[in-house]
């Protein structure tokens, strides 16, 4: 045990929280949440413990141990997921068991929508949040969760009574209308922005409708609202996601570094992140996703379809970036403090000509390349003031050319991994709606194409169907059933001959 680990063991506090334990190098090899900080981290320790060999691995490597306390074991939960997804620990790997981690499903967009766990997200529509290491801690936080906000998990074939969980105060009833689809997604919403930690929020806008409700004399309502903000308020304080929650943001040493080797001005409490997505120019988009303190802040996503089709990335973000800080944008979801722009030397550049354009030379930019993974400087447009000590510090070296920097940053730093991480999630966001357009095209085109049908029989068709190629490998007698026999023979003779042309 190092002198660095003996002394942190004594700091330790007995709050709730999640810990770093780092190799001699500095890189976080694991990352675990407590209910206790003290009791837990100390347990690694303890002689009289028996640990499996990959733990025992896991212990001799560490050489410093930090953390970041919050308010329940709850908040733990979900701050744990971000932390593994941000530095994806090889311990983290390592000492986890055969199954998969686990995923909070939400099928909001159903007419029944239901929340639940699962190991494996799919691309069915329904919005997944984790992933997390620990299913039973997952399901707990449900638990927890469902008494402020009632959902259902499954529904059940048909079921037209409300179930005793409704009775209970832990499912909406939409069997039996007791509750509205319409106020139970606004419930979900409610339910959703807690997990991605907007409590605050959440608890503002309940105290909003509680003075309403009680103004309008409906005090049943504003007794039930009243309860929910009180069980929210008893969560605690929530850490990380928001900046107006007593957050110790320094404890965040990605951000820490990442304002020392840019000369930041403060810490970039909103980061945003873009990405370009095409297919040799079709269905051209761009994402923009937001990092509250670090964290992925999904409900401030926003997606961009361009105004034109062309296969070329500076053009295309350049339109992205003037639409974005248009004074209308700005207005609605203010101004970033540091801006990530997935690319290199010509996508930062188109970029900040956009800023400039629009007055805003004061946003950071920097590009982060693919290839080496270097961050890309601009050496007059960047509005980075860049800190060579602490370059070096990092490990890290620079290359100089007549207008940009290119820094080259050891992958395992804290620094580029939270880069990497927003990197990541913008190139993931673009190319998700970029296959949504794709698809929606190509299945348009292809039942447009077919003479004689109209909309109505293309909707009877998808909506019955599902699919292109459901409908494609449906028999003539299958189709009948839908549009007639005559429409039928149509369709089917021209999806067969379209087929064979390929």
């Amino acid at each position: 045990m190092t002198e660095q680990v003996k002394r942190k063991l004594v700091e330790l506090p007995k709050q709730p929280g999640v810990y770093f334990h780092k190799n001699a190098s500095g890189e976080i090899i694991y990352v675990g949440k407590a209910a206790v900080l003290r009791n837990r981290v100390r347990q690694y320790f303890q002689q009289s413990r028996s640990r499996d060999p990959k733990t025992e691995a896991l212990v001799q490597e560490i050489a410093d141990i930090d953390w970041m306390v919050v308010d329940s074991e709850l908040e733990a939960l979900f701050l744990e997921a971000e932390m593994i997804r941000r530095y994806m620990p090889q311990y983290n790997i390592l000492l986890r068991d055969d199954k998969s981690m686990s995923y909070i499903r939400v099928d909001y967009d159903s007419d029944y929508p239901t929340v639940s766990t699962t190991r494996r997200p799919l691309d069915d529509g329904a919005r997944y949040f984790g992933p997390y290491l620990s299913t039973l801690s997952v399901r707990k936080a449900l638990k927890i969760l469902r008494k402020i906000f009632p959902f259902a998990t499954r529904r059940v074939a048909g079921q037209k009574r409300a179930t005793l969980h409704y009775h209970l105060g832990l499912d909406p009833g939409l069997e039996e209308g007791k509750t509205s689809l319409q106020d139970y997604r606004a419930n979900l919403r409610k339910l959703m922005a807690v997990i991605e930690g907007k409590r605050t929020s959440i608890i503002k806008e309940l105290e909003r409708d509680m003075k309403r409700a009680s103004k309008s004399h409906d005090f049943e309502a504003a007794a039930k609202l009243r309860n929910q903000v009180f069980a929210l308020q008893n969560l605690g304080q929530q850490v990380v996601f928001s900046d107006k929650e007593f957050l110790d943001i320094s404890k965040d040493h990605a951000l820490s570094e990442l304002v020392e080797l840019l000369g930041l001005d403060g810490f970039p409490r909103r980061i945003e992140g873009y990405d370009i997505s095409h297919m040799q120019g079709s269905d051209v988009v761009a994402s923009m996703v937001v990092f509250t303190n670090g964290v992925s802040d999904k409900g401030q996503y926003r997606k961009f379809k361009t105004k034109r089709n062309i296969n070329d990335d500076f053009a295309n973000m350049h339109e992205t970036i003037m639409r974005r800080l248009s004074e209308r944008n700005v207005k609605a979801w203010g101004k970033p403090n540091l801006v990530l722009i997935d690319g290199g030397k010509g996508q930062l550049d188109a970029a900040i000509r956009a800023r400039d354009k629009l007055g805003h030379e004061n946003i950071p930019f920097v590009g982060l390349a693919k290839r080496e993974e270097q961050i890309v400087i601009h050496k007059l447009g960047s509005n980075i003031s860049l800190n060579e000590a602490a370059l070096h510090t990092l490990g890290g070296f620079m290359t100089v050319s007549d207008d940009f920097i290119l820094l080259n940053v050891p992958h395992s730093s804290n620094v580029v991994k939270l880069l990497q991480r927003i990197r990541d999630e913008s190139h993931r966001f673009a190319v998700s709606y970029h296959s949504v357009l794709k698809v929606k095209r190509q299945t348009t085109s292809l039942l447009d194409d077919i003479p004689g049908v109209g909309q109505t029989t293309r909707t009877k068709l998808l909506k019955f169907f599902g699919s292109v190629a459901a409908i494609r490998s449906a028999t003539p007698a299958e189709l009948a059933q839908v549009i007639g026999t005559a429409r039928a023979k149509v369709v089917y003779s021209y999806l067969v001959e379209s087929y064979k042309s390929k």
